[in-house]
């Protein structure tokens, strides 16, 4: 059985390694077919590539585009991708700008809360300007004391209604999809039970998307607990989704399952990938 991780993420984004270093902790791993998907950016995808061939890997093109949608940010993971196709880079660009602002405005209010120069201590985890996030600013915030571990600046800082969270707009579902298919991609929906929907508004975002194009959601992913593994397959069954898994990897040691702990999908579903070799 390949092992196959098809969501992580690297410094071009926010994550803390190179994209040949992602390559290689996948790797060594036991990883055999590997996506790189950093946020809104493909600019770490000709790394990975070269890293992955070197290494044995089989590697797949990837990117996660960052959507608001019922005014909820949601995660569209594109497969396979032409990471030259003009429209998906000018829609990547169009969906980074206003991140500095977002940053600049994130970091007045953590200030107020008593936490200052936290835009200028996020930038020290920043490996692409153009994509300062709130991982970089938890990061910080970890860094200077206030806050044990990232669950918890998130949990005290950084969600909705707390003193660090700034509302952001981004792409549009139907923009996103667009992009992915235009450039030859398949979309498959991130970990889906993260967000907070309840049975009916999770059952219009998978209608939509499904309308739109999509073709699978993630099923086992490290931003899944065990128990959701078997509630997303049968969901996917429902609709008619092929299946992903990924551990989306950012850092050793900073996610619940990494490459080497992640466990295969369900039996009962179909693979992403079930066609690609």
């Amino acid at each position: 059985m390949l092992n196959v991780d098809l969501h992580c993420h690297s410094l071009i984004s926010d994550g803390t390694l190179a994209p040949a270093a992602v390559a290689a902790c996948a790797r060594r791993a036991g990883v055999d077919v590997w996506a790189l998907t950093d946020h809104d950016e493909v600019g770490g995808t000709a790394h990975a590539r070269a890293a992955a061939k070197d290494l044995g890997l089989e590697f797949v093109s990837g990117v996660e585009l960052s959507v608001t949608w019922a005014g909820e940010t949601v995660h569209i993971v594109g497969l396979q991708i032409d990471e030259t196709n003009a429209a998906l880079l000018a829609g990547l660009a169009s969906t980074r700008s206003g991140r500095d602002a977002r940053g600049r405005a994130m970091a007045a209010q953590l200030a107020a809360a008593g936490i200052p120069d936290a835009y200028e201590g996020a930038l020290r985890f920043v490996g692409n300007p153009d994509l300062i996030s709130r991982t970089h600013f938890a990061r910080y915030i970890v860094d200077c004391g206030k806050c044990a571990n990232l669950p918890e600046v998130f949990r005290k800082y950084l969600s909705p209604g707390k003193p660090g969270y700034v509302e952001h707009r981004w792409a549009t579902l139907q923009n996103a999809m667009q992009w992915i298919i235009g450039a030859g991609g398949i979309a498959v929906i991130a970990h889906p039970g993260r967000y907070r929907f309840s049975a009916t508004a999770q059952g219009a975002l998978f209608d939509e998307f499904k309308q739109l194009g999509g073709s699978a959601i993630e099923v086992v992913t490290g931003s899944h607990t065990p128990d959701q593994y078997p509630q997303y397959a049968n969901l996917a069954n429902s609709y008619g989704f092929l299946a992903s898994r990924g551990s989306d990897f950012h850092t050793p040691g900073e996610v619940r399952a990494d490459f080497a702990r992640l466990p295969p999908l369900p039996s009962n579903v179909k693979p992403v990938w079930h066609d690609w070799f």
